[in-house]
């Protein structure tokens, strides 16, 4: 009986050690890795449930750790919007703090990136940019109304800031007709990260 009792204790313990063996060995796989230069939305992210209220647009950035340089392709794509824009303006978070210059910015025709390309502007639209004072506004008035049918960005180089979080970029647009009010078309949710180590 103790025979017994012994080998039962070993099978016991040769199983909790091979399990603890192949946790240790699946470990690396199941720690999470930071990404490096990876700016587009993963297959998994947080966000709000599009509606009426929230419209989850399509971005790409070349860098997400704070205070790199990065450049953002903020992206409309044609269903995004309906009419041509006269002038378009992304609204920018006060707390996102880095100092947005009206010359590292345009307006583009986009080519959208996959597996074998990368996001890019193919020809410029011609239009004038500024900032507000208070960096919470950029105003785009391109010099003819940009028509609808095809994928538009909006191009900023600049410097991530220094806090790390989420960020909310909220696009509006002025269609061309009597009324100049300016309508939201969605937001883009950018992720600023820590360094990796």
């Amino acid at each position: 009986m103790a025979g017994f009792r012994t080998a039962a204790a070993g099978t016991a313990l040769a199983a909790a050690l091979g399990l603890a063996g192949a946790a240790t060995a699946l470990a690396p796989m199941l720690s999470p890795i930071a990404a490096k230069a990876q700016g587009t939305p993963g297959l998994v992210e947080f966000r709000w449930d599009s509606s009426k209220d929230y419209r989850k647009l399509y971005f790409f950035m070349t860098d997400t750790q704070r205070l790199k340089r990065s450049e953002y392709y903020l992206i409309l794509k044609p269903k995004d919007r309906k009419t041509a824009i006269l002038k378009l303006t992304v609204g920018v978070p006060k707390t996102f703090d880095s100092t947005i210059d009206p010359k590292r910015v345009k307006l583009c025709y986009m080519k959208e990136g996959g597996m074998l390309a990368r996001t890019r502007c193919e020809s410029d639209i011609p239009a004038t940019v500024e900032v507000a004072a208070d960096g919470t506004a950029i105003e785009i008035f391109p010099d003819t109304p940009v028509p609808v049918g095809k994928t538009i960005g909006v191009y900023i180089n600049l410097f991530n800031p220094f806090n790390a979080g989420m960020y909310q970029f909220n696009a509006l647009a002025q269609a061309p007709g009597d009324v100049p009010i300016s309508g939201y078309l969605g937001s883009w949710l950018i992720q600023i990260d820590p360094p990796s180590n």
